[in-house]
This record gives C-alpha cells, sequence and structure tokens, in this order.
C-alpha cells in the first residue's frame, strides 16, 4: 500500500513543479520578447513622427517655394535683365523671398537668372558672375531632378561620389540644407534659365527629431546614405549600420524593418523607415542592454515567484497525497469486501489499476451515451416531419410537437410539394453532385419559404419534399398558390443553381393522416415528365385520368430493337441513337408504357450487352457493377435515359468493337499560350479563351494551371509585363499610352504591376535606360 503513497507523492510533485519551471521559463522569454517588441515598435513609432514632423516643415517649405515659382512676378522677371534701377521689382523680389518662411526659418535664399547673370537673395541684388557660390549654383543647374533637397555643397557631393567614404565620416555635420527648384520646372534640362535656392539651418530638422525617446539616438540618412547631421564621431560608429540600412533601402530590399547590429563591444536594435518624398533614411540605433534591462528584474521576481510555488508544493504534495489516499484505501477496501474473488496480493501491489479499470468502465458508458444524444437536437425537427411523411405520427401527437417545434397550428388545408433534379448530363455538375445539390435546394425552400406557411423542408428518396400549410378552402385559390410556390421555387433554384428541376403537387388535403398518400401523388406527378419532358410543374389534379389501359402491342417494337442492334454492329453510332430515340417515342407516348419502360429498356440493354459477350469481351468493361444499373432505375426523365444509353451503353460498345482509340491529343495549355501571345493587346478573359476553344472555364483554368505551372491571370499579366518591358526599350511611348496599349484602364494598376513584377516602376526603368 506504502508504494502507491509514495508514487502518488512524486507524481503529485512533478505535476506541480513541472508546469512552475515551464512557465517561469516561458514567462520570462515571454517577457524578454514582448519588452523588446513593444521597445522596437515605440521606436518604429517615434520615428514615422519624427518623419511626419521633418517632412511636413520640408513640405511648407517646397509649397512656399512652389507658389513663389509659379508666381508672375518671378516669370516676368525671368525674361528680363534686372539691375540697380529695377530697384522697386528687386524689393518686390526680396519680399516674396523673405515671404517664403513657414514653420521653418529661411537663412537665406537665392533667385538666380543664369543667362541674364543676376541673381536676388534676401540681401539685395548681385551679379550672379559675383557670387562666391556661383560654381555651387550651376552644379545644381547639372543635377538631373528639377527639384530636390541637397544635405551638403554640390561639389562636395560630386567629390564624395567619386572617392571613399574617409572625407564623409571625417566630415563635420552640415549646417544648412537647401531646397532647389530649376526654372522653367519642366521640362527636365541641365541647362535651365535660373534657379531657386532657399537655405535652411539644420536646426530646423534636429528640432523635428527632439523626440521623447529616453533610449536610443535619432537621426537622419540623406538618399546617398551619408548622416548629414551627425557628427565625425557618429558618423564613424555607426558607418556600418549606415551601409547595411543603405543596401536594404537602395537594393528595395525593405523599406522599413529592424535589425542588430553592433558598435564596438555592445549589441545595438537599429530600426529604420524610408521616406518616399526625398529619399531621406530615418535611424533609431538603441542599446539592446537598456532594453532587456527590465527583463532582468523580471527574471529575478520570477524565480522568486517559482522558488516560493516549488516549496508549497511540495508541502501540498505531502499532506495532500496523504489525504488522497485515505479514500482510495476505504474505496479499495470496500471493493475487496463486495469482490470476493479478488487476489489480496495483486491488489496490494496495483490497487490503483483495479480502481481505474471500474471508473473506466464507468466514463465508457457515459461517454457512448453522450455520443448518442449529441447533435440529435438539431435534427428533431427533420426526423418529425419524415416521421409525419412515412406514416409514424398520429393526429393527436401532432399538436403537443407542432407547439413544441413551433410549425404552424393554424391552418384549413394542406398540401405537398416534391422536388426532383431533372438531368446533369448537360449541366456543369457531376453525378456524385447530386445529393450536395439537393442539400442546397433544401436550403433555398428553408430560406425562401415563410416558417409560418411551412413545415420543415426534408430530402427524402433522392427528392427534395415540402409540406405547405394554407389558411383558406377555396379548391381555386389553393392550386393558384400551390403552383405560384412551386414557380418561385423553380426560378430561384434555376437563378443561383443554374439546374432545371420539375416539381410535382399533391391534391390539397385538411388531415395530416393524409401526407403520406399526399407524398405518393406528388411523385406520381412528376412520372409525367417520361412524357412530357423535364422542367415542369405538374399538379396531381390536373393529370388526366384514363382508367382503360390499352394492351400493348411489342412486335412493332421488336422490328425497332432489331434495327439498334444492327446499327451497333455496323459501328454507326449516330443512326443508333437515332434508332434509340425512335424506340423512346414508340414506348413513352401512351399511359399503357409508362410503368413498363424501365422492362423493355432492360429488355434493349440486355441485347446489347449480348454482343460485347458474343465478342469475348467482359461485360465489366462496359458497365460498372451494380451502380450502373441501380442509376439507370433511377432516370426519371426521356432526356436522362437517352444519355445515360449514348454514354454509358452506345459508346463504350462502339469503342469496344472498332478497337481504336482516339489517340489524338490536344494540346490545350500551348493553344490558349498562343491566344496570349497574340492577343494580349486586346481584351481577354479566361471566359472568351473557353468560349473561343469550346471548353468550360473552369476546366480550362485547371488544364493551364497544371501544365503551365501559374494560373491564367498570372501568366497572362507577365506576359504583358514583359511586353511593357520591350515597349519601354524600343518605343518613345509615354507610360500611359503603354498602359492603355496592354488594356490597363487604370494608370496606377500599370505602375503597381510592373514595379510588382520588376521592383521598380516603369518611369525608374526607363531612366535607368537613358542612364546606360
Amino acid at each position: 500500500m506504502q508504494k502507491y503513497l509514495l508514487r502518488l507523492l512524486g507524481f503529485t510533485l512533478i505535476l506541480g513543479a513541472l508546469p512552475t519551471v515551464i512557465i517561469g521559463i516561458a514567462s520570462y522569454y515571454i517577457a524578454t520578447q514582448d519588452i523588446e517588441e513593444k521597445v522596437n515598435e515605440g521606436n518604429l513609432q517615434l520615428l514615422q513622427q519624427t518623419q511626419m514632423r521633418v517632412e511636413q516643415t520640408l513640405r511648407s517649405m517646397e509649397l512656399s517655394a512652389l507658389q513663389f515659382v509659379n508666381s508672375s512676378l518671378v516669370k516676368g522677371s525671368m525674361n528680363e535683365s534686372l539691375t540697380g534701377e529695377d530697384f522697386i521689382q528687386v524689393r518686390e523680389l526680396m519680399t516674396g523671398l523673405y515671404n517664403m518662411q513657414s514653420k521653418a526659418v529661411v537663412k537665406q535664399a537665392y533667385l538666380m537668372n543664369i543667362e541674364k547673370d543676376w541673381a536676388v537673395s534676401l540681401n539685395g541684388l548681385k551679379l550672379a558672375d559675383s557670387m562666391d557660390n556661383k560654381k555651387e549654383f550651376l552644379a545644381y543647374a547639372k543635377q538631373p531632378e528639377s527639384i530636390f533637397w541637397n544635405t551638403r555643397d554640390i561639389g562636395s557631393v560630386n567629390t564624395a561620389l567619386e572617392s571613399d567614404t574617409t572625407s564623409e565620416l571625417t566630415s563635420a555635420p552640415s549646417e544648412t540644407i537647401s531646397l532647389v527648384y530649376k526654372i522653367p520646372l519642366a521640362p527636365k534640362t541641365n541647362t535651365p534659365k535660373g534657379l531657386l535656392v532657399v537655405q535652411i539651418s539644420t536646426s530646423e530638422i534636429h528640432g523635428g527629431l527632439t523626440a521623447k525617446n529616453t533610449l536610443g539616438n535619432n537621426y537622419v540618412l540623406d538618399k546617398t546614405g551619408m548622416a548629414f547631421l551627425s557628427t565625425a564621431s557618429d558618423k564613424e560608429a555607426n558607418s556600418e549600420i549606415n551601409h547595411i540600412i543603405q543596401d536594404r533601402v537602395s537594393n528595395q530590399l525593405q523599406k522599413q524593418g529592424f535589425f542588430k547590429a553592433k558598435i564596438g563591444d555592445k549589441n545595438m536594435g537599429v530600426s529604420y523607415l524610408s521616406s518616399g518624398n526625398n529619399s531621406w533614411t530615418f535611424v533609431n540605433v538603441v542599446s539592446i542592454e537598456e532594453i532587456t534591462k527590465g527583463s532582468k528584474k523580471i527574471a529575478i521576481l520570477t524565480a522568486g515567484v517559482c522558488g516560493f510555488i516549488l516549496l508549497l508544493v511540495l508541502i501540498f504534495a505531502f499532506y495532500g497525497s496523504r489525504r488522497m489516499y485515505t479514500p482510495i484505501r476505504s474505496l479499495l477496501e470496500f471493493m475487496k469486501k463486495m469482490d470476493t474473488d479478488a487476489n489480496p496480493e495483486r491488489l496490494g501491489t496495483d490497487e490503483w489499476s483495479y480502481i481505474k479499470e471500474s471508473l473506466q468502465s464507468l466514463f465508457v458508458s457515459r461517454g457512448r451515451l453522450e455520443k448518442q444524444m449529441q447533435g440529435q437536437s438539431a435534427h428533431l425537427k427533420e426526423f418529425f416531419v419524415l416521421k409525419l411523411f412515412t406514416g409514424q405520427i398520429s393526429d393527436s401527437d401532432f399538436l403537443y410537437r407542432s407547439r413544441m417545434y413551433g410549425f404552424p397550428i393554424e391552418w384549413d388545408h394542406l398540401g405537398v410539394l416534391t422536388v426532383q433534379i431533372d438531368n446533369l448530363q448537360d449541366t456543369r455538375y457531376q453525378e456524385q453532385d447530386r445529393e450536395l445539390l439537393l442539400f442546397a435546394i433544401n436550403n433555398i425552400v428553408g430560406e425562401l419559404l415563410p416558417q409560418q406557411s411551412r413545415f420543415s423542408p426534408i430530402l427524402l428518396n433522392e427528392s427534395q419534399v415540402t409540406l405547405l400549410a394554407v389558411s383558406t378552402d377555396q379548391t381555386q385559390d389553393l392550386k393558384t398558390y400551390f403552383y405560384q410556390t412551386a414557380e418561385l421555387i423553380k426560378s430561384t433554384v434555376e437563378q443561383y443553381l443554374q439546374l432545371q428541376v420539375s416539381i410535382g403537387i399533391s391534391a390539397s388535403f385538411d388531415k395530416l393522416s393524409y401526407t403520406v398518400k399526399a407524398y405518393g401523388e406528388s411523385l406520381t406527378a412528376l412520372k409525367s415528365r417520361i412524357s412530357l419532358g423535364p422542367d415542369i410543374i405538374v399538379h396531381y389534379e390536373d393529370m388526366e385520368q384514363n382508367g382503360n389501359t390499352e394492351t400493348a402491342v411489342y412486335a412493332h417494337l421488336k422490328v425497332v430493337e432489331d434495327q439498334l442492334i444492327q446499327a451497333l454492329k455496323d459501328v454507326q453510332l449516330p443512326k443508333a441513337v437515332d434508332i434509340f430515340n425512335q424506340y423512346l417515342s414508340s414506348i413513352l407516348h401512351k399511359d399503357g408504357f409508362l410503368h413498363e419502360h424501365h422492362i423493355l429498356l432492360m429488355q434493349v440493354m440486355a441485347r446489347i450487352l449480348l454482343i460485347v459477350q458474343d465478342r469475348g469481351v467482359s461485360v465489366k468493361k462496359v458497365l460498372d457493377g451494380d451502380g450502373d444499373i441501380e442509376r439507370f432505375l433511377k432516370l426519371q426523365t426521356r432526356e436522362e435515359i437517352s444519355l445515360w444509353f449514348q454514354s454509358r451503353l452506345f459508346a463504350p460498345v462502339v469503342r469496344i468493337l472498332t478497337e481504336k482509340a482516339d489517340t489524338q491529343f490536344l494540346n490545350i495549355a500551348d493553344r490558349l499560350m498562343r491566344m496570349i501571345h497574340e492577343q494580349y493587346d486586346q481584351e481577354m478573359t479566361l471566359e472568351s479563351c473557353a468560349s473561343a476553344l469550346n471548353f468550360h472555364p473552369v476546366y480550362l483554368s485547371r488544364v493551364f494551371k497544371k501544365e503551365i505551372g501559374v494560373s491564367f491571370s498570372d501568366y497572362l499579366s507577365e506576359y504583358r509585363m514583359n511586353m511593357a518591358k520591350v515597349m519601354l526599350e524600343t518605343t518613345n511611348l509615354k507610360i500611359s499610352e503603354i498602359g492603355e496599349k496592354l488594356q490597363y484602364k487604370n494608370i496606377s494598376a500599370f505602375i503597381r504591376t510592373f514595379r510588382k513584377t520588376f521592383g521598380m516602376t516603369p518611369g525608374s526603368y526607363r531612366e535607368l535606360l537613358d542612364q546606360k
């Protein structure tokens, strides 16, 4: 006995200690990761706020400068040679330069006319040749952009690009940055008439970077990757980080992100965010040690809490195990008294197994009972209606059940509508979809008809059946209501499922016990499809009642059967189909044959299979066992019968007799690819191609994806993008014209697709070609 107590104690200790250790380790790890992620997210948000503050300042200055450049004063002055005598016009220009003050304070501004050799600044009018920074301005004019921000002298920039980056690392931070506008702005030229140069202090940018961030350091990289606001020591310390960021941004890998790097002997976390406006990159560098400083405190606290919990687990495990073992001992003693055949030695070594087996037997029995009851409530309504249609419920039980399930109670007459699918062979569905389609029709009926006018729709014998309740006793009104309801169901099914169905309507009745008979009447009405054809609504009372059944004469059918057999032996499939259709017309045009047609058709089937057997071929190569026969017996319309015989008998028999297989392979994918290559600049869809190739779009899509490896739309888009690339290389068409030629109605969609395919916009690709 004591062995089990020790095992129980050990198990309790493990059970209590193991989760505590796992939770402690997991909580420390999760807390560390969470703190690091939160800090990174906070730094990224601060970077976004910093970017918005800085770019708001820059955009404000760009807007003020653009308004000044487009003013009539500047446009008129650019065509004149200003001198000291034009002091009024010069003063107006100086005033306009001064009024460009917005959120940023303008340190100096120049309006320079290169052609007329004059320049107006905040200090007055000068000759352009006498300016100290004329070479710098002429270098501005040679830049490819019409509007840009310069973070250093153009001359020093060009020198730095041609040499190594040592000078950049040792250079002092820039004191000013310059906004440059070429006049005129368009077209792009290296020889503009003039320039507008606005210089603002870098302290304006520094002011935007002063975020309330106690962790890390913020700085900005220009489009060349230079930290133009940083000191020489900071540049040198962060040079490797700046190179990594520049490589990621320039290679289009990631416009924003986070990575870890090492500066000296410190592990640093770097968050960066690239601006799409001026290609500046905002960077935050934070020490990993600072981030994880709080997690170390959490680790100490977690270790202390876990140790305390382990101590409590040990105490409670000891006393709890002893108390837990007391009822087990009592139960075991009780079971030993009740079980006279029990072996005391076996019970002493494995008493828990004995108790466990008893309890396990109890729980297994309980589980079986729960599984039997599970889900029954969801089908009680359908089960009740099914019992009603099979005659298993009485009128006296109806009132109680109807109130329980919410069925109609107050009604005058009832009627049964039975819906059956006509034919699936000429639709997009397969025969194995029949049950799923009936389920869909049942759902449509349930949603279409109000609950107060019907019982729960059910599926019964490959039919969808609905019991309608009507509060009227006028015969004509009843028939009208039943027919309108059937027409509504039929049209809705055709609309949503593109499926033809037929509906049989029973005669009206006023007692629930007549439901079984009414269901039989609706099925009888549906049998008229054999002679009337599919896609019909038939009321049982409208069927022609003919009590004098004519005696069938089969002599002429024997002649038609012989002609059919001969046509199959002669391997004349079209002729055999025509003869069989004549045979169907002969046996289906009279009521006397309606209930005998299956027997006659079985006779024809046997004679056809005899042809195959006479040539030593197994019947299994024509019919797939009992499944085909069962399907044949369920055929309800003439079209179904005709198609079944053509596909399941005539075609296989002709194929076997001719011993030829159709080896011609039609490479659908190659034809579809050829259409794309020839018609890529025309409006084309998968549906239009499917119509041209006489295939269903879904089938065509699957074949193309299987053989080519990509979908039709992806292949068409990729081919059009390749052709767009060729047009950019070989023509002077505008980007919008190329997009329209490739059937992109929205130029933004064309640019977005091109960038997704090649990693750059069409304009950037054309500029790259021009530079090459």
